[in-house]
């Protein structure tokens, strides 16, 4: 009778594996492996950084030694990724987010502008510690045509640039689910936001490529954690799962008016 209860216990929980509609449903499942299997990469990029790798060192190195030689040959493309550096930092990228955030709340979605924050600021506070527990120089050239303060693993800009895009392309894909070309439109943005801003600090010469491809790493994973906590929450409360990647992670958000607006 035992092993019969323990085979129903199983059962039960393996279904609930698998049935989309749960909270610990196949999708969510499914979210969790990914942040985790992207956390990964990360962990072993990290530990290659930290034992001085030699061959990560040349790559790193020969990327940089290119893309200084460039900058410094091209005073306009170095002037370019000055500025979009600078538009697109952390500072500007969080200021954006805060607006969001009371965006949200005067819409009446309190809890997505909750997750919206909490990414931010978790995924911001990762990377800060994360650079004080690596102690990274950032590569040191002579003539720079930039220079930055603090610690270079990981890439607080690519973290960043990473983390914001991320959050508002799941917060505002609601708005054009329905199009394919606003789909389109709204990842491109993202993706160059965020391939861009860590090429810029590549360019400029204040990260190594490993730092900023470690920063979009911890971003992605970041945002998939905070997403899958967002969908326990949504299937907790009764909601059905949603698509993230297709329609964001709170699909009625397009559908809900602002506070103080007609219904």
């Amino acid at each position: 009778m035992e092993t019969t209860g323990a085979t129903v216990t199983h059962r039960s929980w393996r279904s609930r594996r698998l049935d989309p509609e749960h909270s610990l449903g196949l999708r969510l499942s499914l979210t969790v492996l990914a942040a985790f299997l992207v956390l990964v990469p990360f962990a072993l990029l990290a530990l290659l950084v930290l034992g001085a790798w030699p061959p990560l060192l040349r790559l790193d190195a020969s990327i940089t030694d290119a893309f200084h030689g460039y900058a410094q040959d091209h005073p306009a493309w170095a002037a370019v990724m000055t500025v979009w550096t600078h538009v697109f930092g952390p500072g500007p990228l969080r200021v954006a987010a805060v607006v969001v955030v009371v965006w949200l709340v005067r819409r009446g979605a309190p809890r997505l502008a909750v997750w919206v924050a909490v990414t931010m600021v978790a995924g911001g506070l990762l990377g800060a510690l994360l650079k004080l527990l690596v102690g990274r120089d950032r590569p040191d050239l002579l003539d720079p045509v930039a220079r930055a303060a603090g610690y270079s693993f990981p890439s607080g800009h690519a973290l960043n640039a990473t983390l914001a895009a991320g959050v508002l392309l799941l917060v505002f894909l609601p708005f054009v689910r329905d199009s394919r070309r606003g789909r389109a439109a709204l990842w491109t943005a993202a993706l160059l936001v965020t391939v861009v801003t860590g090429l810029s600090r590549i360019a400029l010469g204040v990260h190594w490529t490993s730092d900023v491809v470690g920063g979009w790493v911890l971003g992605v994973a970041v945002v998939a954690a905070t997403s899958a906590a967002f969908a326990t929450w949504r299937s907790g409360s009764g909601r059905p799962s949603a698509h993230p990647l297709r329609e964001g992670v709170e699909p009625e958000l397009a559908d809900q008016r602002p506070e103080g607006g007609r219904a």
